[in-house]
């Protein structure tokens, strides 16, 4: 059997005034996605385990088969993991955000305005060297690495101990004071290190606010990346190979360092599409291309899609449903058409056959520009693959349907194993 999963990060969410009364997968047009289920199964799964929030880190593990309660250490390490850094045992790595805040307190943007990498590699060097000289102490420990557009990482080998500490996500507190929102030590937890991280990320405003390149940015009316949000700690995790779990060769496309550090740690290679961004001015057709080629070459195929989540966290509704129907077009029907030649192994024995799935890792809510832990809608299409009763690949008809996996890990051995595909 082939496999491929497409992931539209974030697309679910809820039914907007501005669409109707629709969502935006319910609005966007989407042939290819409305012909699969109407030959395969619609359901949902839940892959925010309790005790978790909905973070792609989350999500996306437990979309991928594996535990979060098992295997999950912490955001920032699965970024690490694919930006090629490789932190000691006790070492802690943390996600840093460029973030816009305003003058009355308040998170405007976790991503500065999508900031390039030009200048975000520009602003992070600066600030490391701005911590050299205002903390000392704290900063010989410290080393700072650029990823892509508004994401860093920041490791801290000192010895010091963060396990007590509690950080919120920007993306959490959209037009909402910063303020409460900084590192903290859990109530109950005897010491900590959480006043370190506050002082790094308070301090980081003075130096950003006056540096010539958020200058420009204001004078262009764009927004100014004003102050470096700490959060997302966690140590180096391992993770059990997936072709040892499952015994498939995987590969995955995505432009998001925490997909890419996610496939890192379970064996995939990582599939190079230059014109790949987290953005709508994504390279749509260039990962469907790449997808399509490399099921000659892999087992399973991953193509995940940044674009519907961004959109939602900048509250845009048309450009969410615009990269739902990108995707439809550019991802999900090449990869479909591709998939296809591997034949009906139910009509032919000597077919190879295969199977889709099509998920987001979790709700974007436009309303609230965050995620939501709604358990998602899935797309299971191919192979021994039926229903009874055809419903759309939308929220409504994924609540609709008897199929539930929860705990949503257990979604992949389902997708892979299920039904006649078990035999192959």
């Amino acid at each position: 059997m082939k496999y491929a999963i497409i992931i539209p990060d974030g697309a679910a969410d809820l039914a907007m005034e501005e669409l109707g009364g629709r969502s935006p997968l319910e609005a966007a047009r989407t042939p290819n996605l409305d012909a699969l289920a109407l030959s395969g199964r619609v359901g949902r799964a839940a892959t925010t385990p309790e005790g978790f929030s909905a973070g792609s880190d989350v999500c996306s593990m437990c979309l991928l088969g594996y535990d979060p309660s098992v295997f999950h250490t912490g955001r920032a390490p699965l970024e690490a993991a694919a930006m090629g850094i490789r932190p000691g045992p006790d070492d802690w790595v943390f996600r840093l955000n460029l973030v816009t805040t305003d003058a009355d307190g308040r998170m405007v943007d976790h991503s500065a305005g999508g900031i390039g990498d030009a200048e975000a590699r520009e602003l992070v060097e600066g600030l490391l060297a701005h911590w050299h000289k205002v903390y000392p102490g704290i900063a010989s420990d410290l080393t700072l690495t650029h990823g892509v557009s508004y994401r860093s990482i920041l490791v801290d080998a000192s010895g010091r101990d963060y396990a007590s500490m509690e950080a919120t996500p920007p993306h959490d507190i959209p037009g909402q004071a910063w303020a409460p929102a900084l590192p903290r030590t859990a109530r109950g937890a005897r010491s900590g290190d959480a006043e370190v991280i506050r002082a790094l990320m308070e301090s980081s405003a003075g130096y950003l606010e006056a540096h010539p390149i958020n200058r420009a940015r204001r004078d262009r009316g764009e927004r100014r990346a004003s102050m470096a949000w700490i959060w997302g700690a966690g140590r180096r995790p391992v993770l059990d190979p997936f072709e040892e779990r499952f015994g498939l060769r995987g590969a995955m496309t995505t432009a998001v360092d925490l997909l890419a550090g996610i496939a890192s740690l379970i064996g995939w290679d990582r599939l190079d599409v230059p014109g790949a961004t987290s953005y709508h001015d994504n390279d749509y057709a260039g990962q469907g291309r790449a997808s399509v080629e490399a099921l000659d070459r892999y087992d399973i195929v991953c193509c995940h899609v940044e674009a519907p989540d961004e959109a939602a966290h900048q509250g845009d509704c048309a450009t969410k449903v615009a990269s739902i129907e990108a995707i439809d077009e550019h991802v999900v029907g090449p990869i479909a058409e591709k998939l296809r030649t591997f034949g009906d192994p139910e009509t032919d024995r000597d077919a190879e056959g295969w199977r889709l799935l099509v998920m987001p890792d979790h709700y974007t809510l436009l309303g609230t520009r965050k995620h939501d832990a709604t358990p998602v809608p899935f797309l299971i299409a191919g192979g021994w693959v039926r229903s009874a009763v055809e419903r759309p690949f939308t929220e409504a008809g994924a609540a609709e349907s008897d199929l539930e996996v929860d705990p949503g890990h257990e979604l992949m051995e389902y997708f892979l194993r299920g039904g006649g595909a078990s035999k192959r």
